[in-house]
């Protein structure tokens, strides 16, 4: 399994950016996924989480400014980001929980990051 995000970059504040990830591979099927943030000198937090269901959470400060979505069919997960502010400056990470075909226990993996600059 591999997840390769792609969609970061530099934006003004109060702009917007899409953030894409793709889940890859063969043998297994997505349920949870999500998207996390870390920056510098701060620990790795969610951001918003999507269930199989599509029932989705937001962390706080983003509600109402972030959505997040997905096709499971493409196995993609999609952050769509608006009104952003400096404070979102973060490498963000994809997350997807997945079971193997035959298999109950779930397993966690990872994309690479993307960053998002946000100049004020």
């Amino acid at each position: 399994v591999q997840l390769q995000a792609f969609g970061g970059g530099l934006v003004q504040a109060g702009g917007s950016l899409k953030l894409s990830c793709a889940a890859s591979g063969t043998g297994f099927t997505t349920h949870d996924m999500g998207w996390y943030r870390q920056a510098p000198d701060k620990q790795r937090e969610l951001v918003a989480a999507i269930t199989s269901d599509l029932i989705t959470s937001y962390e706080d400060s983003v509600q109402g400014r972030f959505t997040i979505s997905r096709d499971s069919a493409k196995r993609m997960v999609y952050l769509h980001m608006n009104r952003l502010k400096a404070e979102d400056t973060a490498v963000y990470y994809c997350m997807t929980e997945i079971t193997r075909w035959g298999r109950t226990n779930k397993i966690r993996y990872w994309g690479q990051g993307t960053e998002v600059t946000v100049s004020s």
